[in-house]
């Protein structure tokens, strides 16, 4: 029996490392799903300014004439947002920063858009923008709930992949840190609106 024993020890720790390896694995294939499907989320919320904006950039049209340069800047803001693609798999922090910073440029060029639209009461008045306006809002806020439930989403992943003993394995199963949403550069300074 006792020649067996060193055996039976080493067929124990094999299995207890088999259990551990599985263990890390599994769960972080599950945190890491839930971090695309969190960035899926982002990606819909986008999508669904992306579309609004060519309705909202209509209506507008349709209904004054106003500065041209304006509706450029949209228009292009918003060709340069839909440009950038990012795999969720792979994100990394200049991807994002890229990212928010096309998306910055578009949330500025609707706020351009609001503000010169306020010179014009008969659109003001309009039904259509009005409507418009507020799925602009609320499209907004989803955004900022998807941003939001995608950096909770990376938070546990991180946490996982990051503590003692994952830290060691989590690059030999392909693991790695995601990144962020950060706020763009600026947005700690208040936005100047003119009439």
């Amino acid at each position: 029996m006792r020649k067996y024993l060193p055996w039976i020890i080493i067929g124990g720790l094999v299995i207890i490392a088999f259990i551990w390896a599985k263990s890390f694995n599994n769960k972080a294939v599950d945190l890491n799903q839930a971090v695309e499907q969190s960035w899926g989320n982002v990606q819909t919320a986008y999508q669904r300014r992306n579309d609004l904006i060519g309705n909202l950039v209509n209506t507008v049209k349709g209904a004054a004439d106003f500065e041209r340069s304006t509706l450029t800047d949209v228009i292009e803001a918003r060709a340069k947002a839909t440009s950038i693609q990012i795999d969720p798999a792979n994100i990394t922090p200049e991807q994002l920063a890229a990212f928010n910073s096309a998306q910055s440029g578009v949330s500025s060029s609707l706020g351009r858009l609001l503000v010169s639209v306020e010179r014009y009461p008969e659109l003001k008045a309009n039904q259509n923008f009005l409507k418009l306006q507020d799925e602009l809002a609320s499209t907004e806020n989803q955004i900022l709930t998807s941003r939001t439930r995608f950096n909770e989403a990376v938070r546990p992943y991180n946490t996982h992949i990051s503590r003692f003993p994952n830290s060691m394995f989590a690059g030999v199963f392909g693991f790695e840190k995601k990144t962020y949403f950060n706020a763009v550069e600026g947005a700690d300074k208040p936005v100047e609106v003119q009439f």
